[in-house]
């Protein structure tokens, strides 16, 4: 940034020179810039996911409480308004953008395995299949 007459004084007490601002921009632990608008990623719990939770999501002006919704599906980009970076010319700000990645259990007790199967089996889902994909894909062309 070029600010005209701010630098020092010139030779002889002449007019004072131009002083010239760099500015370097570092990367944030969390948020990802794209102009004006910010991007967060934001871990829920697959329960959260599935009955809807509250979270508390940190921004730049400190922490906001946000809304996810019964079913919420992974890859779910939820906009939190004004959130984001100031703009520099005009007045405003631009959005904060949550992107949602729903944390699933690898390890799972027997209560909660038991719990699951159970789940499964009242939303009519058929067993579950130990062969892997090419197993299912070769078994479709041998019919």
């Amino acid at each position: 940034i070029q600010l005209s007459g701010q630098g020092e004084v010139g030779p002889g007490g002449g007019p004072a020179g131009d002083l010239y601002v760099e500015i370097i921009v570092e990367e944030h632990e969390f948020l990802v810039r794209e102009g004006d608008d910010l991007h967060l990623s934001v871990r829920v719990p697959m329960t959260g996911a599935v009955l809807g939770t509250e979270i508390t999501v940190e921004t730049l002006d400190g922490e906001v409480s946000l809304d996810i919704k019964a079913g919420t599906q992974s890859g779910t980009v939820i906009p939190i308004r004004g959130k984001g970076m100031t703009k520099l010319r005009g007045g405003g700000r631009g959005e904060l953008f949550a992107h949602v990645e729903v944390v699933i259990p690898t390890k799972l007790s027997k209560e909660e395995e038991s719990l699951m199967r159970k789940f499964a089996e009242l939303r009519g889902v058929e067993k579950f299949s130990d062969s892997g994909f090419f197993e299912r894909f070769k078994g479709a062309f041998r019919n």
